[in-house]
């Protein structure tokens, strides 16, 4: 039998199936995606979707969040125990603030860092910024922290001054749930109640945090007798050495309240031009000498009151958190519906940049 030339036989041709563009599952970063799987150098992870197709936000203590995770965009703050980054998830594109502590060998210096991270991990609370997750890699503690895009009351007395009254209740306000949470819930003494460690959001929200020094009572008299935290903000007691209790963090409300109203901190030195000699010297005025007041001539009779409340020289005639809650310079302005949101974003934190 003869074979046809191959020039005789009949060819059937077929077009090459049209290739899937490669934008349909990998993304501009490099991230494979099918459904709710992604995977890219970092690893795998299974984000389920909602129903607008966008990854749901970071839950607290979600246990699939890792650093691998985090992009930093800047470091956003520095202290003698370690830097605050803000970093971005990069599979929700969610905003934290990443501290970093570098693990030290002194035995109080640990007792600190593991103080913070037992109260970080139990504090749920509308008024104490979220703790997300808790890392330990190579010497070094990183805290993944909700982000306050507004920066801190310390950043935003630097750029109004003076903050009017009713503004100074809504954020009391605030300040004061959040120490009814600290104080009768988990019974903790924040001991560093300072405008540093009062943070803002463009929601209007004012949140207390950092917990390095903060302590928990556990005893029936609810006192302790150690000697730590931020001098000038310190009530008497502390300073003198001795026993306190929750109403050390109400002095040092009213000192910050003060501050924010007046725009300079409480303690005049006797030669304001040359400042106070020595640390000494303002220790012994803040136990010695009679509190500072709001001026009355300045400020509203409820206002004056609110602060003298605060810094009675004997904390047994302060207030508690709660009943500060009810004092008529915080009810004076509850119908007044004050816009802290607005009043945050219009004069703007160098922090609140995204």
């Amino acid at each position: 039998m003869k074979k046809a030339p191959l020039n005789k036989l009949p060819l059937t041709l077929s077009l090459p199936t049209p290739e899937v563009s490669y934008s349909k599952f990998l993304t501009a970063s490099g991230t494979f995606r099918d459904g709710d799987l992604f995977v890219n150098k970092d690893g795998l992870r299974i984000v389920p979707q909602d129903e607008n197709d966008h990854p749901p936000p970071i839950q607290p203590l979600d246990n699939q969040l890792t650093l691998a995770d985090l992009d930093t965009i800047k470091v956003i703050g520095k202290g003698s125990g370690g830097i605050v980054q803000l970093v971005r998830h990069k599979w929700t594109g969610q905003f934290f603030a990443l501290k970093i502590i570098q693990m030290n060998i002194q035995e109080t210096v640990r007792r600190q860092i593991v103080q913070e991270l037992k109260i970080n991990q139990a504090s749920q609370c509308p008024h104490v910024v979220v703790c997300y997750h808790c890392f330990y890699d190579n010497g070094v503690i990183s805290i993944v922290l909700e982000y306050m895009d507004g920066g801190s009351l310390a950043d935003f007395i630097k750029k109004v001054r003076r903050m009017p009254e009713p503004y100074l209740a809504a954020i009391c306000k605030q300040v004061l749930n959040g120490m009814i949470y600290l104080h009768h819930e988990k019974h903790i003494i924040h001991r560093d109640i300072k405008p540093s460690n009062l943070l803002v959001n463009h929601r209007g929200e004012v949140k207390i945090t950092d917990f390095g020094v903060s302590a928990v009572l556990t005893s029936t008299t609810g006192e302790r007798d150690t000697f730590v935290g931020t001098y000038s903000y310190m009530s008497p007691e502390r300073i003198s050495g001795g026993s306190y209790g929750y109403k050390s963090d109400i002095w040092s409300l009213g000192i910050v309240m003060l501050e924010c109203a007046t725009g300079s901190f409480a303690y005049v030195p006797p030669n304001p031009e040359e400042g106070w000699t020595n640390f000494y010297e303002l220790l012994e005025t803040i136990v010695d000498e009679p509190a500072p007041c709001a001026p009355s001539d300045q400020f509203s009779p409820e206002f004056c009151s609110f602060i003298s409340s605060c810094v009675q020289k004997d904390a047994k005639d302060r207030p508690s958190a709660q009943e500060l809650r009810e004092h008529p310079f915080i009810a004076k302005y509850d119908d007044w519906n004050i816009d802290l949101a607005s009043y945050f974003t219009s004069v703007g934190s160098p922090l609140a940049t995204f």
